[in-house]
Parts: C-alpha cells; sequence; structure tokens
C-alpha cells in the first residue's frame, strides 16, 4: 500500500522524500532503514511489514562514495499474495528515497515460511490476537 495511500487503512499518509545521495547523514545505520521499512504497510493487514515479522533480513554495503546499497528479504503472509511484487516495489521506493542510499535490492523468499509466531507482541494486540 503506497504511503500517500495510507489513509486507506486509517493510518497517517506518508510524504516520501526524493533521494539525494549528496546529502548522506552522518548516522545512516540500520535502525534508520527499519524504521522506513516500518512505513510498510501490508493492503489487506492495518499493521506495518516490520511488526508483522515480513521482513528477514536487512543488509547493507557502503560504496567507495559513501552511499550505500541496501539488500533486503522479506516474505508474506501467504505464498499466493497477489499484493507481493506491489508490497516489494513499495519497499524497494520507501528505502531508496533515504539520502545516502544509492540503490535497493528486495527479494520474496518462503523460507523460513511465514507464521503468525513471527508478529511483534504489539502486532498481536493491535490484532486482538492476544
Amino acid at each position: 500500500l503506497s504511503g500517500d495511500d495510507a489513509d486507506a487503512i486509517g493510518k497517517e499518509v506518508e510524504i516520501i522524500k526524493e533521494n539525494k545521495t549528496d546529502e548522506i547523514p552522518k548516522n545512516l545505520d540500520k535502525e534508520l532503514i527499519w524504521e522506513q521499512l516500518r512505513t510498510c504497510y501490508d493492503p489487506e493487514i492495518p499493521v506495518n511489514i516490520v511488526d508483522l515479522g515480513l521482513i528477514y533480513s536487512c543488509k547493507f554495503k557502503t560504496k567507495d562514495n559513501g552511499n550505500k546499497l541496501v539488500d533486503i528479504k522479506m516474505t508474506l503472509t501467504a505464498p499466493g499474495c497477489g499484493m507481493g511484487p506491489s508490497i516489494a516495489s513499495e519497499v524497494k521506493s520507501k528505502v531508496e528515497s533515504i539520502p545516502g542510499v544509492a540503490e535497493a535490492s528486495v527479494d520474496l523468499v518462503w523460507e523460513p515460511q511465514w507464521n503468525q509466531e513471527m508478529m511483534s507482541e504489539e502486532a498481536r494486540l493491535q490484532l486482538g490476537m492476544m
């Protein structure tokens, strides 16, 4: 679900900033990337994809000019989810909008298979599962 459509699930509309790789924050780290990932939502579930447990890994390498290459492995709640490409595209776009990130690759993986135990306690509480 694109950030500009977040109001469809009762969330605040997100404004994506243009990527300006010449403005590299000194403190660009994984937490900044994880914060950006928390602005992505499965369009059918009003919980961000991080709290749903859909992000399996987020690694980055630093290029010689200081820009980052980010590699994200994620899954979906069900392999047949038709929104997979859309969610992955949003993840890529939002991560690449972070100043200093030159490129993001997002791979949809199916191992290990997602289950409800992967959700954060906050997500379970928000969905009434606790």
